[in-house]
């Protein structure tokens, strides 16, 4: 049984600062997915950003004599996190080309994007914790913001998710990141005329399909015809199995589980997820993903 109140600040505190798990667990737990999809957006990983949260709320645990209840408990956590997520970065020394670069205007090449299941968004944005709608702003949640993201430096991402995605003051994100008005105000500055030249106002009119992890992707819709044809028509060596589809969403967009029967095989197995960006109710975007390991995070099976 509690014996901490939360609504009690001083008691409930002073419950956290002592080690008490259960008052540690009820002040955390309701900004578990805020900070998954905050992480997330650094990162550009879902299963990254699983491992960024716990890695968050172990900080947490470890510095939680310094918490005195004096800054919101969000901004305690989301501090922890963003620095967990920058320090990640710079261990793991991801390298891709400049945003301004010709490779980085033809193709994602950020290959360990992953897709965010709808479902588990809707529970940041029923969650009646803060005002979240700001959190998951559609268009700071979609594939081809995530993307475009990664290849901006860790600290200007950071000042650019802060700002534009969580609609933080300039002031606020300076404390957080232990930098100067002045100097948020730079990065971010920097961020957004980046992001302006990869992401266009206008739409390319050709649809387009990438494959992450794999730098191929495919240009128009003949060619894209020709791809699907290769795996779907049984005169061709390139065969796959008859495949049926079923509707899901991810990162805010339309998606489609695709499971394939493979000749001689009696079921249709899990083999990966198109996300769709769409304009009015032509598909502009494809993004594949090649992993049926991903069917279980969006809850579907691995068999139909």
């Amino acid at each position: 049984m509690r014996t901490t109140d939360p609504d009690d600040s001083a008691g409930f505190v002073a419950a956290v600062r002592s080690g008490d798990e259960a008052a540690f667990g009820a002040l955390t737990e309701p900004y578990r997915r805020q900070l998954h999809v905050h992480c997330y957006r650094m990162l550009g990983s879902f299963d990254e950003a699983e491992d960024l949260v716990q890695e968050t709320l172990l900080r947490a645990w470890r510095g939680r004599a310094g918490f005195e209840g004096r800054s919101m408990v969000r901004t305690w956590l989301y501090r922890i996190a963003t620095n967990a997520c920058l320090d990640h970065l710079e261990s793991a020394q991801r390298r891709l080309q400049s945003l301004e670069s010709p490779q980085a205007a033809g193709s994602n090449a950020v290959d360990w994007l992953q897709p965010y299941p709808d479902r588990l968004l809707d529970q940041v944005a029923s969650s009646d914790s803060e005002p979240d709608a700001v959190v998951i702003a559609k268009e700071t949640i979609e594939l081809a913001y995530l993307a475009a993201i990664q290849y901006l430096p860790p600290r200007q991402r950071a000042v650019l998710i802060l700002r534009d995605a969580l609609g933080w003051s300039a002031k606020e994100a300076a404390n957080l990141l232990d930098e100067s008005v002045a100097s948020v105000n730079s990065a971010l500055h920097r961020a957004r005329s980046l992001m302006r030249k990869r992401l266009p106002k206008h739409l390319r009119e050709e649809v387009r399909l990438t494959m992450p992890p794999y730098p191929t992707w495919f240009q128009g819709r003949d060619e894209i015809a020709k791809v699907f044809a290769l795996a779907t028509n049984p005169n061709l060596p390139t065969y796959q199995g008859q495949f049926r589809t079923v509707a899901t969403a991810a990162n805010m967009q339309p998606a489609v589980a695709a499971y394939v029967r493979r000749p001689g095989d009696s079921e249709y197995r899990a083999l990966g997820l198109d996300v769709l960006r769409l304009e009015g109710d032509l598909v502009i975007e494809i993004t594949r993903f090649v992993n049926a390991d991903l069917f279980a995070t969006f809850g579907l099976p691995p068999t139909i």
